[in-house]
């Protein structure tokens, strides 16, 4: 366990924004965690657990209360079972599972963040998700350690169980693998991650997509008319496709940019601050519900704000 004051958030958020936590408390294992929790609890002191930081904004306050990590990162296979810890990155178990001669986690290639926001997120690409492999979830509910199996986690596209209770902290995932040709995952892989990579360079101060796509089956009829059927994939409409149509793409504020080639790409050009990141993305919500009538819900999760931010 480490224990440090006043660090910048900065340096644990993919936009490189936020200000400091007043306590940031990073433990390598589950049991330290535990125990650190225990004595933060104790304390009455505000608490958060972050993972990756990927899919963070962090007021420009920080955080007032301690901050919590897991770091755990091991991943091991047991036959066609693979295990993998909360910590790790999702991109190292990609890597785990394609250099093994399993298939069925290649398209998430170059997906950032850890295995644990994965889960709670249910992150996928190219038409699956990372709910179907996974088998069972160890988490941590504040009291003891409880393990759900797939159905218990209540997956749907983008969403779990674990987002209806924020209080949770998942500690590792098991997940079911078939066997497929190393040689041939690893080019489907690497075409995968050159793709990716034109889109979301990996050095750039982004969180990928800002907003969720919708369900095409569930948009109002009027709005599903206006959509032109070669936009949608798998069922699904790009949130981009309604931001362009709004003219997101070229927007700014100080150095936060939204993508001039990508409408749901907001960076951090250099020194861009969260009130011009969450500025930014309030005025895309207010355009596209006042054209459209539908809510644009972020992928995002907000720390340190207060009100309506911090939804």
């Amino acid at each position: 366990m480490t224990v440090q004051r006043d660090v910048p958030l900065s340096r644990y958020t993919r936009f490189a924004i936020g200000g400091p936590a007043d306590v940031f408390a990073e433990a390598a294992d589950p049991a330290s965690f535990i125990a650190a929790w225990k004595i933060v609890c104790a304390s009455g002191l505000d608490t958060i657990v972050i993972g990756g930081g990927t899919n963070l904004i962090v007021s420009d306050d920080g955080f007032r209360g301690v901050v919590l990590k897991l770091a755990n990162r091991e991943i091991r296979a047991q036959g066609d079972i693979v295990h993998a810890d909360t910590g790790a990155t999702l991109q190292a178990l990609v890597d785990f599972t394609v250099d093994g001669g399993w298939k069925g986690l290649e398209t998430m290639t170059g997906i950032p963040g850890s295995v644990g926001a994965a889960v709670y997120g249910n992150a996928g690409a190219y038409g699956h998700s990372i709910q179907e492999r996974v088998t069972r979830v160890r988490f941590f509910d504040g009291a003891t350690v409880r393990e759900f199996s797939n159905a218990q986690c209540e997956f749907h596209y983008r969403e779990s169980i674990f987002k209806k209770h924020k209080e949770w902290i998942i500690f590792s995932a098991e997940l079911a693998m078939d066997r497929g040709d190393a040689a041939g995952l690893r080019a489907e892989s690497d075409r995968i991650l050159s793709i990716r990579n034109k889109k979301y360079p990996p050095a750039m101060k982004c969180a990928g997509s800002i907003f969720k796509n919708f369900l095409l089956a569930e948009l109002p009829a009027a709005v599903a008319g206006e959509i032109p059927r070669s936009v949608v994939i798998e069922g699904k409409v790009p949130s981009a496709w309604f931001l362009e149509q709004a003219g997101a793409k070229g927007m700014q504020a100080g150095d936060i940019h939204v993508a001039d080639y990508h409408a749901n790409l907001i960076y951090n050009a250099g020194a861009g601050t969260a009130r011009e990141l969450t500025g930014i993305i309030l005025e895309l919500k207010r355009r596209v519900e006042a054209r459209w009538g539908i809510p644009l819900e972020e992928e995002v999760q907000y720390v340190g704000f207060t009100g309506k931010m911090s939804s």
